[in-house]
């Protein structure tokens, strides 16, 4: 009998979450709850009865929401970083399809996340870690079109005009805006079914005239 005793201590050790595994469930569980409202309405509470875990155990994993917010977005930003860097440079042979599909890739990421992206948003203007996290990411997205537009205008398909850097700066603030928008339901803002072939029409017409 001790050993059976034994052995079902051992079974029901195995079900347990381990550290890693409640970390996500509180990332999962602030995803889901930001879908239904903004993260001030979301208390530390909710996160911890959410994911099977009590307030006190919460802060073994985060310090305070704005934490949790800011390991969302990071993964949000790494998801679309991983999937750009895959991405074709076949600009030399149907420039248009290219950036479709690199636009499209933010599109598609933070349309699939878009509680987060609307709540990173929302916090960039009270919250520096926020802010610096979403200023690195674009950082990289501008660095990227500049380094395509330059050689766009190199190779001779794209005529000089506006810095290239610049233009690149001003493009990829647009995605921010109009997906922002979308996404958090303003008025007015683009219709999100055709956000994508609106801004990949512009960057194509900015760039190539």
């Amino acid at each position: 009998m001790a050993r059976v005793g034994r052995m079902a201590q051992r079974g029901r050790r195995t079900t347990r979450l381990s550290g890693d595994e409640r970390q996500e469930a509180i990332l999962i569980t602030a995803e889901t709850l930001l879908a239904e409202r903004s993260l001030d309405e979301i208390s530390i509470e909710d996160l911890a009865t959410g994911a099977g875990i009590s307030r006190p155990s919460f802060y073994f994993y985060f310090s305070s929401k704005d934490e949790v917010l800011l390991a969302l977005l990071d993964r949000v930003i790494g998801e679309v970083q991983q999937r750009v860097v895959t991405l074709p440079r076949d600009f030399d042979t149907d420039p248009a399809a290219a950036w479709r599909r690199a636009i499209g890739v933010f599109v598609d990421v933070f349309a699939a996340h878009r509680s987060v992206s609307a709540a990173a948003i929302g916090a960039r203007l009270r919250n520096p870690e926020v802010n610096a996290l979403w200023s690195s990411a674009m950082q990289t997205w501008v660095g990227y079109a500049t380094d395509v537009i330059v050689a766009e205008r190199a190779r001779g398909a794209a005529p000089a005009g506006t810095d290239a850097r610049q233009l690149a700066i001003a493009l990829n603030l647009m995605n921010e805006r109009v997906l922002s928008a979308a996404f958090s339901g303003e008025t007015p803002a683009v219709d999100q079914s055709v956000a994508l072939d609106v801004l990949a029409g512009i960057w194509i017409r900015s760039i190539y005239n």
